[in-house]
C-alpha cells in the first residue's frame, strides 16, 4: 500500500513539475545571470575572473559639508591620495566665502597646488561642470584642468553639439567624461551617453556613476556593457534599493550594485581609470568615513590582484615594454591598446630589467597559436643576458604542447615533467601561475598544480641562483606565442 502511495505521489510530483515548466515564461539572459548565482555577490557569469586592483580615488562631494581643504585631509586619512573635487566646495576653512572651481584666481591654484604637494595627492579629474558651448567658456575650463595637472573633466553639456567640446579635447589632450545624473538629466541612461559620442574622439567618453544609473532604473551591469571602450571615469556607488529615487548609499558589497561583478566587468574591458568613491548619504554627512572604509575593505576582499604589481607597464591609455629588455635574435610585438605580446622570430629573450626577485608568485596568461608552439617561462636569470649560458643557470617552465615529458607544457624544460595535461586547445587562452620559494617550485596551469618539485640541477640546469630575473622566450614567427595580463608579487 505504502508503495502505491509513493507512486502515486512521484506521477502528481512529476506532472506539475512538467506542467509549471510549460507555463514557465521566457527569461532573458539577464534574467537567467540572476538564477545562476553562486552566492548573493557572485553570478556564475563572473566566477572565473582575476579582478584587477583599481587605484582609489574620492569624489570630494562625500565630504560636501566641509571644505575642500578639509576633503584633502580626510582623504588622506583613508589613505586615499587620488581626488576629484567638484565646483562649488568652499575652498578652505578660514575663507568660506571662496569657493573652489575654475575660476580661482593664480594666487589660490598656488596654493591648491601647495596643499597637494604637502599631503602627497593627486587631482584626477573635476566635475561635475557646466560651461556654455563658446571657446571662451570652455578654454577657461580646460585652462584650469591643465594647470592642476587634471586628466579628465566631468560634465552634463546642456547642448548637443559636441564639435567644440571635441576640438577642445584634442588641443589640450584632457579627457571629458559624460556624468549621468538620475531623471531628467537628458543623460540619465547609458544609450543616450553612446548615442551622443559616437563617433567622436575616445577622449570623450563616459564618468558612469552605478549610484544615479540605480536610481534611473538602470541596471549597472547592462550600462557598463552598452559602453564597453568608452568608459572613462566611474562614480562608485552601492544603494540599499534599485529603481527608487530616495534610494541611499550604503558600503559597498552590502546593497543591490552587486559591486563584485561590477569590478569583474570592469576588469573584463580592461578599464584602467580611477573608482571615484562618492558616498552621498545625508544620515553620515558629517562623518561618512566608517562607512567607506567598510566599502573599501570589501574591494580588497574580492581583489584579486591585491599585492601585486603589474610589470607590463600602463600609463595614459597604453602598454608600454618600459623596464623590458631583449636579448638575442627575434622580437616580442606588443599591442598597446590591449596589453598582448606577441613572439617573433627567434631564438630570444624578452626580460624584465627593472628587479631580480627571489621568492615570488608570478601570474599570467598565454596563448598558443599552434600546437607546436615552442615558448617558455624563465625564472630567476641570474645575470644580464649577454649570451644564451643563462639557460644553463636558470628554469624555464615549457611551453609546447606536442612535446613530450620534460618538454611538455607545464615541465620544468629538461628537468621535471607535469604530472597532467592541464593546458587548453590551441588557440586558447591559459592561466598559469608559478610559485618560487627558496628552492620549491610550483606550477599550476588553469587551476591544476601541474609540478610541486624541489628544484635541483637537472638535465640542462648546472645551478640556479637565488634570485633573478624574469623572461619569455621568444622561437620563431611561423607560431607564435602570446602572453597577456604578467603580474608579480613578491613573498
Amino acid at each position: 500500500m505504502r508503495k502505491k502511495v509513493y507512486v502515486i505521489l512521484g506521477l502528481f510530483l512529476l506532472s506539475s513539475i512538467v506542467f509549471a515548466a510549460i507555463k514557465m515564461p521566457k527569461f532573458s539572459k539577464i534574467d537567467s545571470i540572476k538564477k545562476e548565482k553562486r552566492s548573493p555577490a557572485e553570478s556564475s557569469e563572473y566566477k572565473d575572473i582575476r579582478i584587477r586592483k583599481f587605484p582609489i580615488a574620492i569624489q570630494c562631494w562625500t565630504f560636501r559639508e566641509y571644505s575642500f581643504q578639509e576633503a584633502l585631509e580626510k582623504a588622506k586619512a583613508l589613505g586615499i591620495d587620488f581626488v576629484q573635487p567638484y565646483p562649488g566646495q568652499a575652498l578652505r576653512p578660514d575663507k568660506p566665502e571662496v569657493e573652489f572651481d575654475h575660476n580661482l584666481s593664480e594666487e589660490n591654484i598656488q596654493w591648491v597646488q601647495k596643499k597637494l604637494e604637502e599631503h602627497g595627492q593627486h587631482l584626477i579629474a573635476y566635475g561635475v561642470v557646466e560651461f556654455d558651448n563658446t571657446e571662451e567658456d570652455m578654454r577657461k575650463v580646460f585652462d584650469f584642468a591643465k594647470n592642476l595637472g587634471i586628466r579628465t573633466v566631468v560634465a552634463e553639456p546642456k547642448f548637443d553639439d559636441f564639435a567644440l567640446l571635441e576640438r577642445m579635447v584634442k588641443e589640450y589632450n584632457i579627457n571629458v567624461a559624460i556624468h549621468n545624473h538620475p531623471s531628467p538629466s537628458k543623460y540619465a541612461r547609458p544609450e543616450s551617453v553612446l548615442e551622443r559620442i559616437k563617433g567622436l574622439d575616445e577622449r570623450i567618453g563616459a564618468c558612469v556613476d552605478t549610484g544615479h544609473w540605480m536610481r534611473s532604473g538602470v541596471k549597472p551591469l547592462e550600462g557598463l556593457k552598452m559602453l564597453e571602450g568608452r568608459i572613462i571615469d566611474v562614480h562608485l556607488k552601492d544603494l540599499d534599493a534599485f529603481g527608487v529615487l530616495e534610494a541611499e548609499d550604503v558600503p559597498f558589497g552590502q546593497g543591490k550594485a552587486n559591486v563584485h561583478d561590477i569590478l569583474a566587468e570592469l576588469t573584463n574591458q580592461n578599464f584602467r581609470g580611477y573608482l571615484a568613491v562618492e558616498y552621498e548619504k545625508e544620515a553620515d554627512a558629517l562623518n561618512p568615513a566608517p562607512p567607506i572604509k567598510k566599502g573599501i575593505e570589501y574591494i580588497k576582499s574580492i581583489t584579486y590582484y591585491e599585492g601585486f604589481e603589474e610589470i607590463l607597464s600602463w600609463w595614459n591609455g597604453t602598454f608600454s615594454k618600459h623596464g623590458w629588455n631583449h636579448y638575442g635574435p627575434g622580437y616580442f610585438v606588443l599591442d598597446e591598446k590591449t596589453g598582448v605580446l606577441k613572439s617573433q622570430g627567434g631564438m630570444g629573450l624578452l626580460w624584465y630589467s627593472r628587479k631580480k626577485y627571489r621568492d615570488f608568485v608570478l601570474e599570467l596568461e598565454f596563448k598558443s597559436s599552434q600546437t607546436d608552439t615552442n615558448s617558455g617561462i624563465f625564472l630567476r636569470i641570474p645575470e644580464i643576458p649577454t649570451s644564451d649560458d643563462y639557460i644553463y643557470h636558470s628554469f624555464e617552465v615549457q611551453i609546447y604542447d606536442c612535446g613530450s615529458g620534460i618538454h611538455k607544457t607545464g615541465a620544468v624544460y629538461d628537468a621535471e615533467a607535469p604530472r597532467s595535461d592541464a593546458f587548453k586547445p590551441t588557440g586558447e587562452w591559459n592561466f598559469c601561475k608559478i610559485t618560487f620559494r627558496g628552492d620549491f617550485i610550483h606550477v599550476e596551469l588553469n587551476g591544476v598544480e601541474v609540478i610541486g618539485w624541489k628544484a635541483e640541477p637537472r638535465g640542462k640546469i648546472k645551478d640556479f641562483a637565488a634570485a633573478g630575473y624574469i623572461g619569455f622566450q621568444n622561437h620563431d614567427s611561423i607560431s607564435p606565442v602570446y602572453f597577456r595580463n604578467i603580474y608579480v608579487k613578491e613573498l
